[in-house]
């Protein structure tokens, strides 16, 4: 096997910090992330944070932007694979349901907002990412003819942002006490008999 390449090692320093990044932004908090602590937990020298990243700020909305579009692709799926959008909203929702308020994604999507009121760019980021998110949903919604896709989208994940951190203030809300109003949501527009059976549901 060859040696690793200056290449491969650099592109492994990145891979720690940017990991290392979304770990202390979950557990400390976006602004107590400094350049000493992350570089001692990713296992690196100090000066290696400004070697590969223009500054920590840019280090932080990479390590952000890539940790959420992961779960937000995760997310994706459950709407692609469902066979009508309210089969879609409500297996995302599972999905959801299975992360707690407290745990580290949850916790990134919430720091990640936070910041972006004070961050424009991160903002402009984050917003691109949504959009892109809220595309998928739009299509969902478009092909099985729901007459307001567009608004309902919205809603929606306005309604996944907002079931996550109310989450952790109520420990009995789940996916299953607000999903059958979610499915009549997204149902809507799939049929006369559809909408009726979703409507009928919970």
């Amino acid at each position: 096997m060859n040696a690793p390449t200056s290449a491969d090692r650099g592109r492994a320093v990145r891979a720690r910090l940017l990991a290392s990044a979304r770990e202390l932004v979950s557990e400390i908090g976006w602004n107590a992330v400094s350049t000493r602590n992350l570089a001692e937990r990713a296992g690196v020298r100090a000066g290696l944070v400004h070697y590969h990243f223009e500054s920590l700020q840019a280090l932080l909305r990479q390590a952000a932007i890539e940790g959420m579009r992961a779960t937000l692709d995760e997310s994706a799926v459950w709407l692609t694979r469902a066979d009508t959008p309210a089969d879609g909203v409500e297996a995302l929702l599972a999905g959801l349901d299975r992360y707690a308020a407290d745990d580290a994604a949850s916790l990134l999507f919430v720091e990640a907002y936070l910041a972006a009121t004070r961050d424009s760019l991160l903002r402009s980021q984050l917003a691109d990412l949504m959009l892109g998110f809220r595309r998928d949903l739009v299509a969902a919604l478009e092909g099985a003819g729901h007459p307001s896709a567009e608004a309902t989208a919205v809603v929606l994940l306005a309604t996944f942002d907002g079931f996550m951190l109310h989450k952790g203030l109520d420990p009995d809300l789940s996916a299953a006490t607000i999903a059958p109003v979610l499915r009549r949501l997204a149902g809507v527009g799939v049929g006369p008999d559809q909408a009726t059976t979703e409507g009928g549901r919970g």
